[in-house]
């Protein structure tokens, strides 16, 4: 498989975060972590810590798709919409890069690698394509 370059580094940035959807928040609740756009709640995930990774639009930098771990898997947040879409992974994984493939997010884990479109996981194998 041939990689181009890690679309963004992994962040740990809890908020305020400059998304298309409006100003993104994490914060830690009595269930786990909440995030949300201003005051009002769109997902609840269980995570130890805030790890994301963030894929920038427009001349403003701000985040159109992230790429949220959380305890029980990897949760895909689209904030090209709003409210976001909450897609989760639903497998447990750790992801180390990530790149942003037109609509698909290709994520190198400790499981491997997977592609991750319209709700679906794919385990990817030896490939000529280029990720960027």
């Amino acid at each position: 498989m041939l990689l181009g370059a890690l679309a963004h580094a992994q962040s740990d940035a809890a908020g305020p975060i400059a998304t298309q959807a409006g100003a993104l928040y994490f914060l830690r609740d009595e269930s786990g972590m909440a995030a949300l756009i201003g005051t009002q709640v769109f997902d609840r995930f269980d995570a130890k810590r805030i790890a994301h990774f963030d894929e920038t639009a427009g001349t403003n930098g701000a985040v159109a798709r992230m790429l949220v771990q959380s305890d029980t898997g990897p949760v895909l947040y689209d904030f090209r919409r709003n409210p976001p879409v909450v897609q989760r992974v639903r497998q447990r994984m750790t992801v180390k890069r990530v790149f942003w493939q037109g609509e698909e997010v290709v994520m190198q884990s400790n499981l491997g690698w997977f592609g991750f479109q319209r709700g679906e996981l794919k385990k990817l194998q030896s490939t000529t394509n280029v990720y960027h």
